[in-house]
């Protein structure tokens, strides 16, 4: 063999010896990777790209990160900047000036309230919002929180504590709700949360909040499996048997003999359990559902959908999907054109019903758990118009009333056993956005829903608003 053929050969060899040990290096660093990682690859692979892209530090801010960078202004940005550095002082000039040019902004007040207090002593609370998937939910509550946090500090603190707060964004998503619970249950200067949002993510956080012995209180979360989870779980939104017996009694009152079709999306504990509530409720007043339509189901059609319907004797149509099915519940709207009437649950309740939905959507009747206009004169309405320059939703209502109660549950003793105490006594009352905020033994907000109906109207530019039903 010539030397030449000789060094190949070698070469071959040596190559074929560095793939094999760089391959088994590859997968024994997989292999010990996934032991000590908590989520596994099927789990991590229901995360999108753009959220596996977010790392876990950039979830959280007190105001050091920047959550929400849509329309964020350059003292906004400075001022995160400058909280990173910790020149609080800095900070508090550039938020109040980011808030002249943009008073709509509740991150940045809250971040306002955090840079005043600086490091002095504080008591904290979190709240959990989707801002990577559903920003203008996630301002909604946030805009509650805020108010609640600015209202008690500006009058002197928590029995003379001011009050931080850490926003989290779960990108509404179970496996990254979970991770942030499993990092605020782990820092002892957190004594409640408010949130989750979706009922999904916050049965996905509720069991381990109830193993640590934080307290969380959801101000959207509506599903019944959510009610009697544990002795640390709370919602200051009524649950979706209040909904859906609301609803059913309004059908049965205007049509006795109901027999409805129903939409819903098999993917949502929060739809899953409004459609199974509604079924219940109607079938106890004499009604049936004669046909269910899966809106995230690959063949869904709604014209095909809404004349298989008909056939079998539908005269009412309930839209009980979940916001993810939004766009294909207003499908099912424009194709009835008013031909039968519609009920609804709250994610139908959105601007972009009335602006989709428009004329075919009068009539619509819709399941809130608060609505301004049946609260004009209350002082919660007058001083958020005030502080946002402009009207909020119920989204907002019941994420005061959650932060509220964490408030007064801390002012009774602020430790997290404290306020677990506290919200649970059969005598813990504490003013709401409207009504006291009352827990019943389940955990459940004791409170009941607001109808609402769509009208002719110039509220919302869209020629028709959501008009409140007196009960």
């Amino acid at each position: 063999m010539s030397q030449k053929n000789e060094t190949v050969t070698l070469l071959l060899a040596l190559l074929i010896t560095l793939i094999f040990f760089g391959a088994g290096g590859w997968w024994l660093y997989n292999r010990f990777q996934g032991s000590n990682n908590p989520t596994n690859l099927s789990e991590i692979e229901k995360i999108s790209p753009e959220q596996k892209s977010v790392s876990p530090q950039a979830r959280f801010s007190q105001g050091e990160n920047l959550l929400i960078v849509e329309g964020a202004s350059s003292d906004k940005q400075a001022a995160i900047q400058a909280l990173g550095k910790g020149d609080f002082q800095q900070a508090v000039y550039l938020l109040e000036k980011s808030l002249k040019t943009n008073q709509n902004d509740p991150e940045a007040l809250i971040y306002l309230n955090n840079a005043r207090i600086g490091q002095a002593k504080s008591h904290s609370i979190a709240v959990s919002v989707p801002i990577g998937s559903n920003v203008n939910t996630a301002l909604e509550v946030l805009r509650g929180v805020a108010q609640s946090q600015n209202q008690i500090n500006q009058t002197g603190g928590i029995n003379g504590t001011p009050l931080k707060v850490l926003i989290a964004d779960d990108a509404d998503n179970p496996e990254i709700a979970a991770q942030i619970a499993q990092k605020l249950t782990a820092d002892n200067s957190i004594l409640g949360v408010v949130g989750h949002t979706s009922s999904d993510t916050s049965l996905a956080a509720a069991a381990i909040y109830q193993k640590a012995g934080l307290v969380m209180i959801s101000p959207i979360s509506t599903s019944v499996k959510l009610s009697n989870f544990g002795d640390y779980i709370f919602r200051s939104v009524p649950s979706d048997f209040v909904a859906a017996r609301a609803l059913a009694e309004s059908s049965l009152q205007k049509i006795p003999n109901v027999k409805a079709v129903v939409f819903f999306n098999s993917q949502s504990n929060y739809s899953q359990s409004l459609k199974s509530e509604f079924t219940t409720a109607l079938g106890l007043g004499g009604g049936q559902v004669v046909s269910e339509f899966d809106l995230s189901s690959l063949t869904f059609t709604p014209s095909k959908s809404l004349q298989q319907a008909q056939q079998e004797g539908a005269n009412l149509i309930a839209l009980l999907g979940d916001s993810g099915t939004l766009d294909k519940a207003l499908q099912v709207v424009q194709i009835n054109g008013q031909k039968l009437p519609i009920v609804a649950g709250d994610d139908v309740y959105s601007p972009k019903t009335l602006d989709v939905g428009g004329k075919n959507a009068l009539g619509m009747i819709v399941a809130v758990a608060w609505h301004l206009g049946a609260n004009r004169n209350n002082p919660f309405v007058n001083n958020s118009r005030q502080l946002w320059q402009g009207d909020v939703n119920w989204r907002t209502a019941t994420a005061y009333d959650a932060t509220q109660a964490l408030i007064a549950g801390i002012k009774a003793e602020s430790s997290r056993e404290g306020v677990q105490q506290a919200l649970r006594s059969s005598d813990f009352s504490v003013p709401g956005a409207t009504n006291p905020v009352r827990f019943l033994p389940s955990g459940d907000r004791n409170q009941s829903v607001q109808l609402v109906v769509v009208k002719p109207g110039s509220r919302s530019s869209f020629g028709v608003d959501f008009v409140p039903i007196s009960r």
